[in-house]
């Protein structure tokens, strides 16, 4: 059984849940951005957004604790991607504190959201994964995602532009 422990965000979160953001995605694109630009992915950027989005529940947010420390987040609702029916949720951020990686985390946030989609009504679920991130397109393909190939996009992070695929699975 695991020890961390999955609430809804409360406000007084938002900085925490920048923290683990801006780490987490340090360390995930590490190789896939330049350094300069990863150095930029601070708390201080992040933390009006997810406030923002913790006090209107767009997206939904949900944290992860280990003896009280903030070691994960998951934002999730419906999904973003136009034509898609209202039964369609995203998830829109999953991120986990490096040193926490492997230990569970991601599962508690991911069975987390799962529940909250399906008391949403959503019958699938959607994530957009950079397609140069193996652990995170491993971890959903673990967790039942499947690639939707016809769906791979470029996104800007920065000056820098990034290939993402759209990972698919039922809610249920």
């Amino acid at each position: 059984m695991s020890d961390y422990q999955v609430r809804p965000a409360e406000l007084s979160d938002s900085r925490a849940v920048a923290e683990v953001h801006a780490a987490a995605a340090r360390a995930a694109y590490e190789g896939l951005l330049p350094e300069e630009q990863l150095r930029a992915l601070a708390p201080a950027t992040r933390e009006a957004k997810w406030r923002e989005a913790i006090e209107f529940s767009e997206p939904q947010v949900h944290v992860a604790e280990l003896d009280g420390e903030i070691v994960g987040f998951v934002g999730f609702d419906r999904s973003r991607d136009p034509k898609t029916p209202s039964t369609a949720g995203e998830i829109w951020a999953i991120y986990v504190k490096p040193e926490h990686w492997g230990k569970g985390v991601g599962v508690a946030l991911w069975d987390a959201a799962r529940e909250g989609l399906e008391e949403e009504g959503c019958l699938t679920v959607t994530i957009w994964v950079p397609l140069r991130n193996d652990r995170a397109i491993r971890f959903h393909e673990l967790a039942g995602f499947k690639r939707e190939m016809k769906t791979a996009r470029t996104t800007t992070l920065g000056s820098i532009r990034i290939e993402e695929v759209r990972l698919k699975r039922n809610v249920a």
